[in-house]
């Protein structure tokens, strides 16, 4: 699968401009919203800002649009400048909040007051939804519109003192209740919010909205170029109008592009939070969460995931991304660095009957098959072995190349071994095989030139450790899960987690720090937990199978 990165048009427009003359320098922004963890979609946005500014020599600020404190926390502004770092990205100067501006936002309305470009409203949210109209129908005045300038600013100053309740009064740009825009039908400015703020404290009772915060940030910070997301481009008359009417130091300007969207993922921070507080996910981090910390988590790369940015590319339009296309990413990354390990995840055990019974070999094996800087690891041999059950069987066409009755197989840098017979247990299943090592196959093939038919993995009874593993796979079954009218919640994959308790890994593994990668030979990639994994109480999960099985 091979796949080229994509056209970016933006990093065209740009380069036109600095030729031009037309833009003298590049200034972006990242404006996260802080009431969620980052998902994928604000991965692209942050490597497309933090990566123009890096393409031109340009700065990219790091600034929380915090005006909405009812729904944020410290909690995620902590994690998304974790986030911001841990893709690679250091942003220019000190973190910036919306917050820091609340006087100098003040200051302008009371401007748009005195202009007559902006009144006190007294409807309430459902009279409003009235006079604003439909798509199809223009809007009708507000009775409060033609309020003197005197009585408006009296009216704010009371909204700022804490004079009245929340929904009591809203501040409203004055513009054109019939213009087909619905945006620029006398939008809100300010609403009354009697809520504390992580930044500000109680020092505010009104607070800005985003549509007037917005352009008035880039322009105190210098931004040059504002990069929003499609669904703002029906929102740039009005930030332009705000520029163009307030006194501002910098004139910015917005530029649009599509949101990524992915197949078989959800990115509405709505719906992630749901996700996490009905307990369908165990958090933020979950592995099978689309949220950077989720994808951090479950052992995808910084490296892959702005690999796979660069490869969906930018566009002008709105669409959807296979997902198999960051699979593709993951798995070419984690292929050329991730060091190679063995493990069962369905312990059988094997008695190798001619091995001495105290015995313990140590075996080397390299730890990654290409990359010889990486050295080698020891691998304990023993008389007692594990392997999958799924490679053995007491009868088997000649397609299956494992273990059979009376047939050898290679275990991985080791011996051949052929099996003799089986030990069941009540019930007729299989507890146990009985096999013998084919002498003098360490790194030969047997003398009597009956080679085996496979190789497959192993772990020391002796010296191999239990391990939790747990197996993660896509939330949901559905390429749409939340198109159109579908509940996302009824396409929950139930089979998207699979904890195996007593899986049997092989010692070197008990060196693995939290957030290292492996390949576990045959069965994909794996990371050891960021919070569970210790050497005591070793936890992997796993991060992508070797190849893509749901087309399969």
């Amino acid at each position: 699968m091979e796949i080229k990165p994509a056209n970016n048009f933006l990093r065209s427009i740009i380069a036109a401009e600095l030729e031009n003359g037309t833009a003298t320098e590049v200034v972006t922004r990242f404006p996260p919203e802080p009431n969620g963890y980052l998902h994928i979609g604000h991965a692209s946005s942050i490597c497309l800002n933090f990566g123009l500014a890096e393409h031109f020599g340009g700065r990219c600020h790091l600034r929380f649009d915090d005006t909405n404190p009812e729904k944020e926390s410290q909690e995620y502004i902590d994690a998304i400048q974790a986030e911001v770092k841990w893709l690679g990205f250091n942003w220019h100067g000190d973190v910036r909040f919306a917050s820091s501006y609340f006087q100098q936002f003040y200051d302008w309305a009371v401007v748009l007051v005195e202009q007559g470009n902006a009144y006190v409203c007294d409807l309430t949210a459902e009279q409003a939804r009235e006079y604003r109209g439909t798509l199809t129908e223009p809007g009708k005045n507000s009775p409060y519109r033609e309020r003197s300038v005197e009585e408006n600013i009296e009216l704010l100053a009371g909204m700022k003192s804490g004079d009245y309740d929340e929904g009591e009064k809203v501040l409203r740009a004055k513009l054109d209740m019939a213009s087909p825009n619905m945006n620029m039908r006398d939008p809100i400015l300010y609403r009354i919010r009697k809520q504390h703020h992580h930044q500000t404290g109680n020092d505010w009772v009104i607070y800005p909205t985003y549509d007037f915060a917005h352009g008035q940030e880039d322009a105190i910070e210098g931004v040059t170029h504002s990069i929003c997301t499609l669904e703002f481009e029906g929102h740039r008359p009005l930030y332009n109008w705000f520029i163009e009417q307030l006194p501002v130091p910098s004139t910015p300007r917005q530029f649009e592009f599509g949101q990524l969207n992915l197949s078989y993922t959800i990115v509405s921070k709505r719906k992630l939070k749901q996700l996490v507080d009905e307990g369908i996910v165990s958090g933020w981090d979950d592995p099978r969460m689309p949220t950077i910390s989720g994808m951090r988590r479950r052992g995808y790369s910084p490296a892959s995931l702005r690999h796979f940015c660069e490869m969906a590319g930018v566009s002008r339009t709105e669409g959807v991304v296979d997902v198999a296309m960051l699979e593709h990413a993951i798995r070419d990354d984690l292929n050329e660095d991730a060091p190679r390990a063995m493990c069962v995840l369905n312990p059988l055990k094997v008695v190798l009957t001619n091995y001495p019974q105290d015995q313990l070999q140590a075996l080397t094996a390299p730890r990654h098959p290409n990359r010889e800087e990486l050295g080698t690891r020891t691998v304990p041999f023993s008389r007692e072995l594990y392997i999958d059950a799924d490679d053995f069987r007491e009868e088997a066409n000649k397609k299956f190349k494992r273990l059979v009755i009376g047939k050898r197989v290679r275990l991985r840098n080791a011996y051949v071994i052929e099996a003799d017979e089986t030990i069941k247990d009540a019930n007729g299943e299989i507890i146990e095989v009985r096999a013998r090592i084919i002498e003098n196959t360490l790194g030969n093939n047997p003398e009597d030139g009956i080679k085996p038919k496979g190789v497959i993995q192993w772990v020391s009874g002796a010296a191999g450790k239990r391990a939790k593993v747990k197996l993660f796979d896509r939330l949901f079954n559905d390429a749409a899960p939340d198109r159109g009218d579908k509940n996302f919640l009824e396409h929950i994959n139930p089979d998207s987690l699979c904890v195996v308790e007593e899986a049997w890994i092989e010692p070197s593994l008990l060196e693995a720090v939290p957030e290292q990668i492996f390949q576990f030979e045959r069965e994909g990639y794996f990371v050891a937990d960021r919070y569970e994994h210790s050497s005591e109480t070793p936890v992997f999960n796993k991060t992508i199978g070797l190849r893509d099985t749901w087309n399969n």
